[in-house]
């Protein structure tokens, strides 16, 4: 058996054999040599390139990483800078002060503790993330970190504008309070 290479195209010489004559005239691509031989041209394809789909997730997933380093420095800082303030403000003169925390009120309380397990969760989820890098296809992975997320978002978020809302009620009241008076 002879096998001759060309650009792209691999021919491989065959004997011909007496009762393979029915085989040869339904080849349309195999030709006869002079050595009664019958030469059958193979084609081979290139390997496709990559999809644009699958650079596309993989750009996406990046920045999906790129937002939760973040979301994680913004919640971290939010953290620090609500677990360490104190104030003293004056409260009518100089001689009574009031000191203010952040443990004063279950609300700000509750705004660290969210926080803190946000970033948490935040620092846990970035190895999950870097997984969706190297494999953009992993549909169950990311699906795994939209209901995480979806659930840090109910925690923090959403507490914290029920916190926000009953403020501004507690303002409203305290205003027609002092209205009335």
């Amino acid at each position: 058996m002879d096998s001759t290479k060309s650009s792209g195209e691999t021919a491989i010489n065959v004997p011909e054999e007496p009762s393979s004559t029915k085989a040869k005239s339904e080849e349309p691509s195999s030709t006869k040599a002079k050595s009664g031989r019958v030469a059958y041209t193979a084609t081979t394809k290139a390997t496709p390139l990559p999809q644009p789909q699958g650079r596309w997730k993989r750009g996406v997933s990046i920045f999906d990483f790129i937002l939760r380093i973040c979301a994680l420095v913004a919640a971290l800082a939010a953290t620090a800078t609500m677990g360490t303030t104190d104030q003293t403000l004056p409260f009518f003169t100089q001689f009574f002060q009031f000191q203010a925390s952040y443990d004063d009120l279950p609300t700000f309380t509750f705004f660290v503790v969210a926080n803190a397990i946000a970033s948490g969760y935040l620092v846990l989820s970035l190895p999950f993330s870097i997984v969706a890098i190297v494999r953009p296809h992993a549909v169950g992975l990311k699906l795994l970190l939209l209901i995480l997320d979806a659930v840090m978002m109910a925690f923090a978020v959403v507490a914290s504008f029920i916190a926000a809302a009953i403020f501004i009620f507690l303002v409203v009241l305290s205003a027609v309070a002092l209205r009335r008076n």
